[in-house]
């Protein structure tokens, strides 16, 4: 039993770890960096800022260019249906967790339901995580964590999918917040972050049934980072025992804690009946976030067991056909778009591995990035979205290298100018990649993240049903015929015209009158189309490329078609 001394004595500890936690001293397990190597306070400030900065603009801006992907459509579908009528069913069979679309109805709520308001949740999560970065201070250094945070800023990929209306984004930043809160937990003892990072675990079940893949990884890099620590630092122990004519084998030795650390540890988190209770709490929390979410606030019961099954169905899609590729494909598409933070992540790697003095978190930031590389590119299942999940890690490790060598660029003036040369290089080229991409080339599939996308001519071919409508009359209820399967994002451009038929195959007539638009699909049944269609309309423009393989073919009524 706990006496008032024994508190008194545990809350004085959690105190000291908390001012320790709010200090930029370096954090347990890290190696400590000289005072005369960090950078001036102000300076850590305004490069933090002008870091977020960066972020922001890189994400928001011009936020509406890009033409909805079919996936976004397709949330964008269920966000509206949650908006208007109140209801969202999880469906386990075809798609991720409700949170994005729960998370998204403040901003479609102030903004109206338009592409920029339902974009702008993931810009700011995609911020968010950027700013996650700069937490990590005292693990990697404060050189380190600016470079991380700059790289996951202006990485392609990390700015690409933030301007995307699909769960990524927000299923990264939660396993980053995971990782940040169960360091601070681990730091000061105190309960709010462990309840915190139970939270972002049950946030990140809820929002992608990956999460129990990042789970794994992130359990496994843990004991990687423990194991690694602890036999070097055994066989450290040993080599200096045989130079000495000693023998250390079987001595008691836990990975550099010592029976004071040990003592620490125990004023620092409670009593085992203490943490106990604070793990079932934890436990309980994890349960109710995943059940209020996944029951659609306690209104669709169906949808709790629902969850579980969705891990059955994932086995399924894990290992189709549809999107199917090699082993080593992640590893050309990091190439291609992440080379700069793909080599800094290895040397930071190796360097956690092999550095005199080791730094835990480096080592537990390396392997959680190759770690979970590794994991999705065992799984046949590939699809670009899915690299923010090892990228973002990857900053984190080549942070660690950028603070190495920032360390050791203080002995010359020449390796301090190598040193600010290679991350100018690497943050200038995942800059330049980024523009190009998201603002240029957002809809060109030769780029790997550009993945089955919308491309720009579609929406030319909605502005021109917009007018037609006008020209026929009847706006927004004018009668408009889908005869093709092949349309979504068209729901969301369309989700405020009431007298849209998505028939999906091509109907034995049609009355011009009464259906004056209609849209196909350049394949075999476009003749069949032409023929019902007769002499009462006309073709509008040429093709409308939907995406790669998929054409589109708008016709109306004669008389709305200028000649």
């Amino acid at each position: 039993m706990s006496t008032a001394s024994t508190k008194r004595a545990r809350k004085k500890a959690r105190a000291q770890a908390r001012q320790q936690a709010e200090r930029s001293e370096p954090a347990p397990d890290a190696p400590a960096w000289r005072d005369a190597l960090e950078l001036p306070e102000s300076v850590w400030l305004y490069a933090g800022l002008a870091i977020l900065l960066v972020a922001a603009i890189l994400r928001i801006y011009a936020l509406e260019m890009k033409p909805m992907h079919h996936d976004e459509g397709v949330n964008g579908f269920f966000l509206g249906n949650l908006l208007r009528q109140g209801i969202y069913k999880y469906d386990p069979a075809n798609y991720h967790g409700p949170t994005l679309y729960y998370l998204t109805l403040p901003s479609v709520a102030l903004l109206g339901l338009n592409t920029f308001a339902v974009r702008l949740v993931t810009a700011l999560f995609g911020v968010a995580t950027v700013g996650l970065m700069l937490y990590l201070r005292r693990y990697i250094g404060t050189v380190g964590a600016l470079a991380a945070a700059a790289l996951v800023a202006v990485s392609p990929g990390a700015v690409y999918y933030s301007r995307y209306f699909i769960h990524e984004t927000l299923f990264v930043f939660c396993t980053v917040a995971l990782v940040v809160a169960a360091l601070r937990y681990r730091e000061t003892g105190e309960a709010l972050h462990l309840l915190l990072a139970s939270a972002f675990t049950a946030l990140m079940f809820a929002t992608k049934e990956t999460a129990f893949i990042s789970i794994g990884v992130l359990i496994l890099a843990t004991a990687v980072a423990w194991g690694w620590v602890y036999a070097t630092r055994r066989s450290e122990l040993d080599t200096a025992g045989r130079n000495r004519g000693k023998s250390y084998v079987g001595k008691k030795f836990n990975g550099g804690e010592t029976s004071a650390g040990a003592g620490a540890w125990r004023e620092r988190f409670g009593n085992p009946v203490q943490v106990g209770l604070l793990l079932g709490a934890a436990l309980a929390l994890f349960v109710f976030v995943n059940i209020l979410f996944y029951s659609s606030f306690f209104t669709n019961a169906k949808g709790v067991n629902d969850a579980l099954e969705t891990f059955k169905v994932w086995t399924k899609t894990g290992t189709s056909d549809f999107h199917k590729k090699d082993f080593n494909t992640y590893f050309w598409w990091l190439v291609q778009e992440e080379l700069p933070v793909l080599v800094l992540a290895t040397i930071g790697s190796a360097a956690a591995l092999f550095a005199r003095r080791k730094n835990r978190f480096a080592i537990f930031a390396g392997a959680w990035a190759f770690g979970t590389w590794l994991a999705y590119s065992l799984i046949p299942y590939k699809t670009p979205w899915l690299m923010l999940s090892f990228t973002v890690p990857m900053a984190v490790a080549g942070g660690h290298a950028v603070q190495l060598a920032y360390d050791w660029s203080q002995r010359a003036k020449v390796l301090r100018a190598l040193t600010v040369g290679m991350l100018g290089f690497a943050l200038a080229a995942c800059v330049y990649q980024t523009v190009v991409l998201n603002f240029l080339e957002y809809d060109n599939d030769q780029y790997p993240y550009v993945y089955a996308h919308t491309r720009r001519e579609y929406v030319q071919m909605m502005r021109e049903v917009e007018r037609l409508s006008e020209r026929a009359g009847t706006g927004r209820k004018t009668a408009i015929a889908i005869a093709t399967p092949d349309y979504w994002p068209m729901p969301w451009y369309l989700r405020d015209n009431s007298g849209v038929a998505y028939d999906q195959n091509v109907l034995p007539s049609y009355d011009a009158n009464k259906t004056p638009i209609v849209i196909g699909k350049d394949d075999e049944k476009l003749p069949k189309l032409r023929s019902t269609l007769g002499t009462a309309y006309r073709q509008v423009g040429n093709l409308y490329p939907l995406r790669p393989g998929v054409n589109l073919v708008l016709f109306a009524r004669a008389d709305l078609v200028e000649r």
